[in-house]
């Protein structure tokens, strides 16, 4: 009798670590991504202006992240738009960040230079903060609200300053 409550007992044992296994397994290679409604993971980046960034100081200000690169042909030809929108969104509340993922600085300044953007620029070269994201992808870009909830995602280029995008930037404010 003593010897089958010991077998109950490691079979129990054993199904409740190949289950906590599984679990730890399945949580290490899964990744997260961000959707609209979850919160903006914390990051920490120095901005090429010398300032510290992080998604929770921005004062009550809508936060348009946008993680680009200078080798991604649609990046590159979403930034006059989204430098247009953030001059055009200046004023109401909405700040622009855009990081790149660029490993060369001197491609990414260059292109910096060549481009003159008007909104605040960092570089994450080893893809830290996209990846928190679940972006792996280029162009995409992130609406977070004063709260740090992310109101929009948008995979892809786009047109910053269409109507419709901006109307819907503006209905978060």
């Amino acid at each position: 009798m003593q010897s089958v409550k010991i077998d109950q007992f490691l079979k129990a044992g054993i199904v409740v670590l190949v289950a906590l296994f599984v679990f730890v397994l399945y949580d290490s290679i899964h990744e997260r991504v961000i959707q609209v409604g979850d919160s903006a993971p914390e990051f920490n980046i120095t901005a090429d202006n010398g300032r510290t960034i992080t998604a929770a100081n921005f004062g009550g200000r809508l936060l348009v992240l946008n993680f680009w690169a200078t080798w991604c042909q649609p990046c590159v030809e979403e930034v006059p738009s989204l430098d247009q929108f953030a001059k055009e969104m200046a004023g109401s509340g909405v700040v622009v960040l855009g990081v790149s993922v660029d490993k060369d600085p001197k491609l990414y300044r260059r292109f910096l230079d060549r481009s003159r953007v008007s909104f605040m620029t960092a570089r994450d070269p080893e893809a830290k903060i996209s990846a928190d994201y679940g972006t792996f992808k280029y162009p995409e870009s992130y609406i977070i609200d004063a709260k740090g909830k992310v109101v929009q995602k948008i995979i892809g280029a786009t047109n910053w300053t269409d109507g419709n995008m901006v109307n819907a930037v503006k209905s978060f404010l």
